[in-house]
């Protein structure tokens, strides 16, 4: 065979991080023996916010796996390492470089999952004088066309109302007279268990490094020191064969229980029944409807319970989906959002874990170690935590990208914006997410390794959260009076008498105060 850079190709098709799948639209219908896969590993990418260690090595090492594969499949790959000497660091110079090496009639790729890339690939065709085809992405259950006239003309987008849709459209536990299973769309009132410690709850699976995720991982420990983030140990899986391993294991032994405590925590179990695939499925190891298949194959065979198995499916194919179609209806402006005008500079400590909050010490702690947290440690932690401190929303979205192996801008950007910190105003969330020391207490275990007194609200030992919680409610009435949902909490804000108010505001205050300062 020639060397594809000695003759012309008919297509240069662009794989981008977070489309390591062999189904991908870019691929189809093309001749492996002359098209030329270009794969890319970039500094733009790596570093366009501090990005996790671990973040790092898992989409590289998975990057390299799948050029692998490609490669035993057939395929000609033109793969450029980070550490090339040439590597220009960015989408558009590797793409211009790779012109020049292959000389293809037109560029392929499948659109993109973050509007900073859709904006350069916009640029190429002008750039470069060569036709670009952009794909539509089917791994996804609902086109961004089909969102946005779904979304069209409402008023309010819920997606509850989504939901109903999609589990129509995939016909996920529903019966044949087209009502849910278990007569019921959502069973949240039955997933809502604070858990205990338990020797026999379920660990994740882990898989060894092998040779090639050993050179990631020395490469980004050089390259990335000063990233936030522990490096290892490592034990994410790194191609499609460990991340359905990894489905297995979490369909075997944590989704029969995921469903009662999907919201707690515990300061010891760091995954308790949770799957930790979003990753794997984020960047195209997986595949939505390979794992709604296994969910409800589990429940048809009696091996999960309904509430779980229901609960899981709603992640996949109702939020999932639905923020994504969010995201791509609403930016750029999107990204700017600030309902409540919050100013503050976010906390040293969500970069050290250096707090005496134990809830946000452990929280944060093992989002340094692991890269991870659950969707309520994100949500009712240090989420909440960011909103009633009245922290710059945009701070919080780059936190939130930074830390999380799972988090790329589609998904990660709406979820923050939207649901954490309601920045949009309501029109992801209904209210916002806001709760003082007796929801985490509730929930979790934390309150009791805690120098802090979750019962008291003013004073040395007060929790926090106790204060801000009111101090936020109170300092934003005029942006929530409104809002149906809160008609309650100012009622109970309204009976307290002046002096406890007033007090409640000084304590917070005086919190808020000793972040300033750090």
């Amino acid at each position: 065979m020639k060397n594809p850079s000695q003759s012309a190709s008919p297509a240069l098709v662009v794989i981008l991080g977070d489309q390591l799948t062999p189904q991908i639209s870019s691929l189809d219908a093309a001749d492996r023996a002359r098209t030329v896969v270009l794969m890319a590993e970039l500094h733009d990418e790596t570093t366009y916010v501090r990005h996790h260690k671990k973040k790092i090595a898992v989409v590289l090492s998975a990057m390299r796996h799948f050029a692998s594969e490609l490669r035993e499949d057939g395929w000609i790959v033109d793969y450029v390492a980070l550490d090339d000497p040439a590597n220009t660091g960015s989408f558009t110079g590797e793409v211009e470089r790779a012109l020049v090496r292959h000389r293809p009639q037109r560029i392929v790729v499948t659109e993109p999952g973050e509007y900073r890339v859709a904006a350069m690939i916009s640029g190429w065709q002008e750039r470069f004088k060569i036709d670009v085809e952009v794909r539509t992405d089917g791994r996804f259950l609902c086109s961004r066309r089909e969102f946005s006239a779904w979304a069209g003309g409402r008023s309010a987008m819920r997606m509850e109302h989504f939901y109903h849709e999609m589990r129509r459209k995939t016909g996920y536990l529903m019966e044949p007279d087209g009502k849910p299973t278990g007569g019921q769309w959502n069973f949240d009132a039955e997933n809502r268990k604070p858990a205990k410690a338990d020797l026999f709850m379920p660990d994740v699976a882990r898989f060894e490094p092998d040779a090639i995720t050993t050179a990631v991982l020395a490469l980004v420990k050089d390259r990335f020191a000063q990233h936030i983030g522990t490096l290892e140990p490592f034990w994410f899986a790194v191609t499609r064969a460990d991340a359905k391993a990894a489905l297995s294991h979490f369909v075997a032994h944590g989704l029969p229980k995921f469903g009662d405590f999907q919201d707690a925590m515990l300061t010891d179990e760091r995954f308790l029944y949770h799957s930790v695939l979003s990753q794997y499925l984020n960047a195209g190891l997986l595949d939505p409807r390979e794992i709604c298949d296994a969910a409800a194959a589990a429940y048809r065979a009696g091996k999960a319970p309904l509430n779980a198995v229901e609960g899981f499916i709603r992640q996949i194919i109702g939020w999932r989906e639905y923020v994504r179609g969010i995201y791509w209806l609403k930016m750029p402006g999107y990204e700017r959002s600030n309902f409540f005008e919050a100013s503050r500079p976010l906390p040293d400590f969500y970069w050290t874990g250096a707090t005496d909050m134990a809830c946000l010490k452990a929280a944060i702690g093992q989002t340094i170690e692991e890269a991870y947290a659950h969707h309520i440690q994100r949500l009712m932690i240090t989420g909440n935590f960011a909103m009633l401190a009245g922290v710059d929303p945009h701070e919080v979205h780059e936190w939130y990208l930074a830390v999380y192996a799972d988090a790329y801008e589609w998904v990660e950007l709406p979820n923050v914006i939207g649901m954490s910190q309601f920045a949009d105003g309501g029109l992801l969330g209904s209210k916002p997410y806001a709760a003082g020391g007796n929801y985490i207490n509730k929930m979790s275990d934390y309150c009791k390794g805690c120098r802090f007194d979750v019962k008291v609200r003013v004073g040395a030992k007060a929790c926090p959260f106790n204060a801000l919680y009111w101090h936020f409610l109170d300092r934003n009435r005029g942006r929530l009076k409104g809002n149906h949902r809160l008609g309650t909490v100012y009622a109970a804000w309204d009976r307290m008498n002046e002096a406890d108010r007033d007090q409640t505001r000084k304590q917070a205050e005086g919190f808020l105060a000793t972040l300033t300062r750090r």
